[in-house]
């Protein structure tokens, strides 16, 4: 039985009701369109419901449990970032350390250690891990190996982890409960996605980084931006406790932080010369090209909202 904190019912019945209305509003368009191809959009929303039930199952069972969710999500991401970047075959020995950072930077979130939290990745594993590789004896190509290892860790587990500290962080509202800033910063990731890519289909012309990413107009980003930092302004303090005006904050860092994660991601696959970093979420691609933003998110706003509201 879910012990559930009455706001952030409130917003999982929301969400079940928009993917309701997402799923009929494609079964309508099936049958008043029946020549037109919609089996990616019907991917789609199949996909959003089994990762949105999946999220509210575990989320919704414990802590523990959503911190061992995080750290599921640390391992796929990186996994699907060796798949797809090239790495020198010695160092495989390496991978082996970059893949045992995972729990063990979750035992620190656990234990609610925020001081090892914060420093594990990036200075212990990133002193280690060229240590490990140097005595393989092999420095050709060592610089971008250490380069490229460490920054894969840093995303995937780094700043992922930042949505399990979420849960760790002292309740201020029993009404909220544990999940209000967790829920907060990642739907509002999420609806800025969509606000930037609806807004850029309406008035978008002018792309911002069209070598990278032809398809980020500056009308998406400003339109969705601004209509983010709006929404994030209404639902900041029912789901954070924060106030209207740094929840109006919030939503400004976000919009603008999961505009660069996104075209960061964008900027390797471009540079891999592949469309999705894999094919784990029909529909969606790969692992990280769901958490592409969340990337950037999660520890921005754990690190705003930790500031500003204790």
């Amino acid at each position: 039985m879910f012990e559930i904190a009455p706001h952030v019912e409130t917003v999982v019945i929301a969400v079940l009701a928009l993917l309701c209305i997402a799923s009929l509003s494609r079964a309508w368009l099936g049958q008043r369109y029946p020549a037109r191809d919609l089996l990616e959009l019907k991917q789609r929303i199949r996909s959003w419901w089994w990762m949105i039930g999946l999220l509210f199952v575990v989320l919704l069972l414990n802590r523990d449990a959503g911190i061992v969710f995080f750290a599921c999500l640390s391992y796929l991401a990186l996994k699907e970032f060796f798949s797809i970047v090239p790495t020198r075959l010695v160092d495989r020995r390496v991978l082996f350390w970059a893949y045992l950072a995972i729990p063990l930077q979750y035992l620190w979130i656990w234990h609610e250690w925020y001081g090892m939290f914060s420093v594990f990745v990036p200075v212990y594993v990133f002193l280690f891990l060229p240590v490990r590789m140097l005595l393989l004896g092999d420095s050709q190509g060592f610089i971008r190996a250490a380069g490229v290892i460490h920054w894969m860790v840093m995303l995937a587990i780094y700043c992922v982890s930042h949505l399990a500290a979420l849960l760790t962080l002292p309740v201020l509202n029993p009404q909220r409960g544990y999940l209000g800033p967790v829920l907060f910063v990642l739907f509002i990731t999420q609806f800025n996605d969509v606000c930037q890519y609806v807004w850029g289909k309406r008035i978008g012309k002018r792309a911002i980084l069209p070598r990278v990413s032809p398809n980020k107009t500056w009308g998406g980003f400003l339109g969705g931006g601004l209509t983010v930092t709006l929404c994030a302004g209404l639902v900041g303090p029912y789901l954070t406790g924060m106030s209207w005006p740094l929840s109006l904050a919030a939503g400004a860092v976000i919009a603008v932080c999961g505009f660069f994660g996104d075209v960061v991601i964008s900027s390797v696959k471009r540079d891999l010369g592949i469309k999705d970093t894999g094919q784990l979420i029909p529909g969606h691609g790969g692992i990280l090209d769901r958490l592409d933003s969340i990337i950037y998110t999660a520890p921005i706003f754990f690190h705003f909202y930790r500031f500003f509201a204790y």
